[in-house]
């Protein structure tokens, strides 16, 4: 059964013009209880092999995170989003 774990805030990937996450990251559910924040490649593996599953609030609501791809390299998306991943990318930044 996969771990749930609610993304709060993102890494940019700023050299990527496909404006791809670098990594994903969130205020609780790490092993310690505290904050967590993991490569995007790591976290598509781990959806990949049914560890982990993840979600977001978008205006209040609850949304779960898919894997997408485009010009040919997977990236994560929200199931609320469209062609381009708004909802992740209006996440403040992790520190």
């Amino acid at each position: 059964m996969p771990q749930d774990h609610q993304i709060t805030c993102i890494i940019p990937d700023g050299a990527d013009s496909d404006r791809r996450i670098d990594s994903i990251g969130g205020a609780t559910g790490s092993k310690s209880g505290g904050p967590w924040c993991i490569k995007l490649d790591a976290a598509i593996k781990g959806i990949e092999d049914g560890t982990w599953r993840f979600w977001t609030s978008v205006n209040g609501n609850s949304v779960w995170v898919i894997i997408a791809t485009r010009n040919g390299k997977k990236y994560l998306k929200t199931e609320a989003d469209g062609a381009e991943p708004n909802n992740l990318l209006s996440l403040p930044h992790c520190n």
